[in-house]
């Protein structure tokens, strides 16, 4: 009888805290995230705006760890703010330009190179390293 009262009190427990982990799932995620950016050569240098690595002056780019973040879903960015980051298109909330789509999403549509899969372009062509057509991409 002991060890059934026991057993009990462990799965409810277990539920509970299953429960109560779950409270977030379905809702929009409100809070403000820091975008992190890092140097190419120095994997040290973190900063949370673009800008210059300090110490060689390269420009930097956006962690490997935003980079998979924005993967996820579509991002449309500013041309000239590319802090400022929306899931669907509209305008800057800085300068009022058309939100683009990033350079990831750029690149699953198109066209690419059979040889050289890194080359991407939105209009048919020729690719600048073999002199092959370029060809319609295949969606995922």
């Amino acid at each position: 009888m002991k060890t059934v009262k026991i057993l009990m009190m462990a799965v409810l427990t277990i539920l509970s805290i299953t429960l109560f982990s779950q409270t977030k799932a379905g809702r929009k995620d409100t809070t403000k995230h820091t975008v992190w950016y890092t140097c190419p050569m120095h994997d040290k240098v973190a900063m949370k705006q673009p800008g210059n690595c300090p110490i060689c002056g390269m420009k930097l780019n956006l962690s490997k760890k935003e980079e998979m973040k924005m993967a996820v879903t579509k991002n449309y960015i500013c041309p000239t703010h590319p802090e400022v980051v929306s899931d669907k298109p509209g305008v800057c909330s800085k300068c009022g330009m058309n939100l683009n789509l990033s350079p990831k999403e750029k690149a699953k549509l198109g066209f690419t190179c059979p040889m050289h899969p890194n080359v991407n372009s939105d209009k048919s062509g020729k690719c600048p390293n073999c002199g092959m057509n370029l060809v319609v991409k295949k969606t995922k």
